[in-house]
């Protein structure tokens, strides 16, 4: 997606005109801007092209919004100009807050078509700003691309492979563990969903930073496909389950970004990487587990899989008493139900984290709205045989029971963040095609930027 990006100091110039400003501009521009933009079928909105009046190339592209202030305004422009170059004009406050989304307009998963489409390209002269640009959008086109691929080409093995590419380009250290060793070294939940399918479960660990930094430890949801297991879902609601890695794609993003920037932390990842299918071996409703922290699960229902797989890799997370441990994962619709699709939620023991993120994100346009580790509800996940279900005894309040049951594997004296994300986009927006998408990352960015740089 950096394709779309040049650091250049050339390029056809682009300026941005508030719609409430507009008539007024007007009147200040050359008679040949008036006239061309009064006979081309110009209605005061959108785009105006104006050419060279000698050589009739295009000589200058006004954009008309509504506010500055919006992170999206040039968000579809890559799609809608012509193929060039081009340079927006004004202060680096305004290029920083709208060269993102161009550049975020123009993504495409275009691993399966023979054609691409041509688009547009934006020009930055800043070096530095240039930089900054370019490692976001790669970031969010990596996990955009991630959970855009099919789960044939994006199964645990796969994940693996793009995480020991990371380590290797930042100079950090990757290891796994696969199938059955996963029960030698006490994973058993991990190794309990992903063991019917023929890609073997994994639990995948990148490593990075000074060791006398600051810990803080990523933890992806990596469901390559979800079937449901046993309870199989219906077909719609496995059509999309590819993205059910959309965590882990998540996390991965959010480490190249922290590596590729620099921040001044220790990075620890860890991605258990399964796929949730049915055979002769598959585990069951009704089945108890005992999980790493030695906690014993029963098995409620074979579609709630990815607590199941979290929470062991939450529990390793503890080993190296990390200052922070943050985790994404799609692991409930419920949180769709109350925030919709496109606003991620998230849970937090830390008042102040918590609403240091919020504002992160809402700096840097990619809000996320933090939900209530509401205790009460805790007695929904007990259980008649074991120390407690995997599942609520209610449909209701159901991300809440979900973040309830992984704070169980949470040390009290860790701060801790849980992300329940779409990762997918419903609908085109500016910025942001119909797909996999990055929802939150760029606000997890902020904070610790804020926090360690």
């Amino acid at each position: 997606m950096s394709a779309l990006l040049r650091h250049t100091s050339s390029g056809i110039p682009l300026s941005f005109i508030l719609k409430n400003e507009l008539t007024d501009w007007l009147t200040q521009q050359p008679t040949f801007v008036q006239n061309w933009l009064a006979n081309s079928g110009f209605e005061k909105q959108g785009l105006a092209l104006v050419p060279n009046p000698e050589t009739g190339e295009l000589n200058h592209v006004y954009c008309i919004i509504r506010s500055s202030d919006d992170f999206w305004a040039a968000g579809d422009l890559a799609t809608k100009l012509p193929v060039g170059c081009y340079q927006i004009q004004g202060e680096k406050h305004l290029i920083e807050q709208l060269a993102l989304g161009f550049v975020l307009g123009g993504y495409e998963f275009s691993e399966y078509k023979e054609k691409v489409t041509a688009k547009a390209q934006l020009g930055i002269a800043d070096k530095t700003l240039y930089e900054q640009i370019k490692q976001q959008a790669d970031a969010i086109g990596l996990a955009r691309d991630l959970v855009n691929t099919p789960a044939a080409d994006m199964m645990p093995q796969h994940l693996a492979q793009v995480m020991s590419d990371l380590a290797d380009t930042f100079d950090g250290d990757f290891t796994q563990w696969i199938g059955d060793e996963l029960l030698e070294q006490n994973y058993p939940t991990i190794h309990m969903v992903g063991r019917a399918s023929e890609n073997k479960p994994r639990l995948l660990d990148l490593k990075w930073g000074a060791k006398d930094a600051p810990l803080i430890t990523l933890v992806g949801k990596g469901v390559c496909f979800d079937s449901g297991g046993l309870d199989l879902k219906p077909s719609a609601g496995m059509r999309n389950m590819k993205k059910d890695m959309g965590g882990a794609a998540h996390v991965i993003a959010l480490a190249q970004l922290i590596m590729a920037a620099n921040l001044p932390i220790r990075l620890r990842v860890l991605v258990p990487a399964v796929e949730n299918a049915v055979s002769r071996n598959a585990f069951r409703p009704g089945d108890v587990v005992k999980t790493r922290k030695g906690i014993m699960v029963e098995i409620d229902n074979t579609d709630a899989e990815g607590r199941l797989v979290l929470c062991d890799a939450l529990s390793e997370a503890q080993n190296d008493e990390p200052e922070l441990i943050i985790d994404f994962a799609t692991l409930t619709g419920a949180c769709r139900v109350a925030l919709g699709t496109e606003l991620p939620g998230f849970f937090c023991t830390e008042r102040t984290i918590a609403n240091s993120i919020m504002d992160a994100g809402l700096s840097v346009s990619d809000p996320v709205w933090q939900l209530p580790l509401f205790d009460q509800y805790k007695s929904f996940l007990n259980s008649d045989v074991a120390d407690m279900a995997n599942c609520a005894s209610t449909p209701f309040g159901g991300a809440i029971t979900a973040a309830l049951y992984l704070k169980e594997f949470i040390e009290p004296t860790t701060p801790w963040v849980h992300f329940d994300v779409m990762a997918w986009n419903l609908r085109a927006l500016p910025g942001r095609p119909v797909g996999g998408e990055a929802l939150g990352i760029r606000a997890v960015f902020d904070y610790l930027q804020n926090r360690f740089n």
